[in-house]
């Protein structure tokens, strides 16, 4: 035993499967982690007391535009990505899909190298990319450029098939009027998680692009066709496909608590029947991990007021929350438990990787994990705990 092994207790542990309760976390002499129970934490351990709360694995946030001041698309860099890592790393966020909004096919590639080299390169946090566009509806373009949004080709494919070769995890955000299901098929063949949003499909044409292998959708509720009474749209898909995940901005501005509660409801009735679960995303920007008030979009200044981040003509453009105040939000107005509101930000996204490289769960490597106390607005590092 040596003086690095330490046992924090009094908090319950979420391994990215169960709650152990009464249970330690074991910080061994080597870097390795385990969960075990405090009765057999060894005789002369060092321990810390911890009051209350929960342990769990970092965050895993799939849509990620920006932080630290800095945004992906205006610098398709490692410098880039190094920063928006370092800034989500402060607010728990252990892995995260950089995300290329709608933009030129130049910047595409050069968005899909940069990730390539960092990930070769082992920058910590990095664990694939978002592209979301540029293949979307101009009549549900949100923020996007509209100038940018186009049809999908057989060169775009292309280039996504070799980035779904060099890297593990590719996440892609189209809509069925610019993708045609046969493309989807080949798309989702080849490894990339295809998402719907951004798009004003039919019912009819969202199942069809799911049955073809899109799993998954983009921000639920934001930029797509709505649950209608004589057509469900995007929303109503989601809600009643069995296989299909969705990503979800808990801020309490880009979807009402009532509404949030009600797509959950909807959707642990088809759960049992497939893979499909509402998770959490930042759909974070410039702002995140830092103070700054504004920041530029394609040239077009965002402004950052009262938890929104908008265009001078009012669109949302981005959020402007973190998974600490996501899962408050989440518990707080919605009602969700505490061990269902963290696996929202942990486990489940990372069930929707390609390969998840050990996060979402507690692997017996630290990898960022972090403890929520009571208030769980402030998830604080493991290691600064350890150290």
């Amino acid at each position: 035993m040596t003086a690095r092994e330490t046992a924090l207790i009094g908090a319950d542990i979420y391994d990215g499967l169960t709650v152990h309760k009464g249970a330690a976390l074991m910080a061994r002499a080597d870097g390795s982690v385990a969960v075990v129970s405090s009765q057999d934490v060894p005789k002369g351990c060092a321990t810390r007391q911890l009051d209350g709360g929960i342990i769990a694995p970092g965050f895993v946030d799939l849509q990620v535009n920006g932080g630290g001041g800095v945004m992906f698309n205006d610098a398709q860099t490692v410098e880039t990505l190094q920063v928006m890592a370092e800034a989500h790393a402060t607010t728990g966020t252990a892995a995260l899909l950089p995300t290329l909004i709608t933009d030129t096919p130049e910047r595409t590639r050069a968005a899909i190298d940069a990730v390539a080299r960092a990930i070769d390169e082992k920058l910590p946090g990095i664990i694939g990319i978002h592209l979301e566009g540029p293949h979307l509806s101009v009549a549900r373009k949100g923020a996007h450029d509209p100038s940018l949004i186009r049809p999908m080709t057989d060169a775009d494919i292309a280039v996504l098939l070799d980035a779904a070769n060099r890297l593990a995890n590719v996440m892609l955000t189209v809509a069925p009027e610019n993708v045609r299901d046969d493309q989807i098929s080949a798309l989702a063949d080849a490894g990339v998680i295809v998402s719907l949003g951004h798009t004003d499909a039919s019912f009819d044409s969202c199942m069809s692009a799911f049955d073809a292998g899109a799993s998954c959708a983009t921000h639920l509720f934001n930029a797509m066709s709505q649950l209608g009474n004589r057509d469900p749209g995007l929303v109503g898909a989601v809600l009643t496909h069995p296989s299909v995940s969705a990503g979800l901005i808990a801020d309490a501005v880009h979807v009402h608590p009532a509404t949030m509660r009600a797509a959950l409801s909807a959707k642990s009735g088809v759960a049992k029947d497939g893979p499909g679960q509402i998770f959490l995303v930042t759909d974070a920007m410039a702002t995140a991990g830092c103070d700054i008030q504004e920041f530029t979009l394609n040239g077009r200044i965002v402004r950052r007021e009262k938890g929104r981040l908008t265009l001078m003509d009012g669109t949302l453009a981005g959020a402007d929350v973190d998974f600490g105040r996501a899962i408050s939000v989440v518990m707080d107005q919605v009602g969700v438990g505490l061990q269902d509101a963290v696996a929202m930000a942990t486990a489940l996204p990372a069930q929707l990787l390609r390969d998840d490289m050990g996060f979402g769960r507690i692997d017996g490597l630290e990898k960022g994990l972090v403890h929520l106390d009571k208030t769980t607005s402030q998830p604080r590092h493991i290691a600064s705990l350890l150290a």
